[in-house]
């Protein structure tokens, strides 16, 4: 065989004539780089990640917030607690509210110490109300009723009790909290909750106009958007002020339907309270305001520790 038809195989893997001399020196080198750079990546990890590979791998969403029911001590009644999203502008974290009112089968036990048997430690430290020494839902009703004639300080005591038997933080909301959660993500300065008209206001609320003079059981009227009723008629609830006092929000049956407003308040005065013969007038109820009640906040379901709150 002559020297033009000699061929060798190269590890590159093509076939080359026959080289020599320097010739064969360069070709030796670039197979040997040639080789090296095949194993050098075969040796790197596969980065590549196809579209399944991403959905099994990345981080779940986490769950919206959900309602929760709460259980109260020596009694078969829970009522519901209700998520709120934070404000758009991060001013009001998220919390929980009643979906109603606070209801005669919540406050009866505190008032009247139904739970004495089923006592956590801690909770012996609460202040509660005297009893009163006329019914307190002053005929109206009482199963479903919301809880009535109650003070700010009374309100404020049974969220420290109901605190130190559950493990959760339970509280009166602030201002700012009551009417972010009325609004139900309608403009800061909506009179109404989204989605509700003066023309619709009686399918959501008992006022001056529809309530025949009398509060009425809770949530017989729709709920509004974020799932809550009678925010607006029906009692009054006491919210905490940015002074740290108390103040009333969203009207009662005594209100006009065109007088509701989610901003407008009201302040306890001596009228509220005149016809108490006791001296001095009770701190716990509120002897000629049939019209006030109050809605719980919880600032989490997550049980906390009980001993550290039992102030309110």
């Amino acid at each position: 065989m002559t020297a033009a038809k000699r061929f060798n195989t190269p590890l590159c893997g093509r076939m080359t004539p026959s080289v020599t001399g320097p010739r064969r020196l360069r070709h030796a080198l670039a197979c040997t780089a040639c080789v090296f750079a095949a194993a050098l990546a075969a040796a790197q990890p596969d980065t590549a990640t196809t579209p399944a590979q991403t959905a099994t791998t990345a981080a779940p969403a986490s769950a919206p917030p959900a309602p929760f029911r709460q259980s109260l001590p020596a009694s078969a009644f829970a009522f519901e607690m209700v998520p709120i999203p934070a404000s758009a502008d991060g001013s009001i974290k998220p919390f929980w509210i009643g979906a109603t009112e606070l209801t005669w089968e919540a406050m009866d036990i505190f008032v009247y110490r139904l739970d004495e048997n089923a006592t956590p430690p801690g909770v012996d430290a609460v202040s509660r109300p005297s009893k009163p020494y006329i019914p307190p839902d002053r005929g109206f009703g009482h199963e479903g009723y919301a809880a009535i004639s109650i003070s700010f300080e009374s309100a404020q005591a049974f969220c420290a009790w109901l605190s130190a038997h559950t493990g959760r933080r339970y509280r009166l909301p602030t201002e700012a909290e009551w009417e972010h959660a009325a609004r139900c993500g309608a403009p800061r300065d909506a009179a109404l909750p989204a989605g509700v008209t003066l023309e619709t206001l009686g399918e959501f609320a008992w006022t001056r106009d529809n309530a025949d003079f009398t509060p009425h059981p809770v949530a017989k009227k729709k709920p509004s958007a974020w799932g809550l009723y009678d925010m607006l008629g029906n009692v009054q609830e006491w919210t905490i002020a940015p002074d740290a006092t108390g103040v009333c929000k969203g009207g009662s049956y005594k209100t006009h339907a065109k007088d509701l407003s989610i901003g407008a308040r009201s302040v306890q005065d001596a009228a509220w309270n005149a016809s108490d013969p006791q001296v001095p007038k009770s701190r716990w109820w509120l002897s000629d305001a049939p019209f006030v009640g109050l809605r719980l906040v919880c600032d989490s379901p997550e049980v906390i520790t009980p001993s550290k709150e039992t102030k309110p």
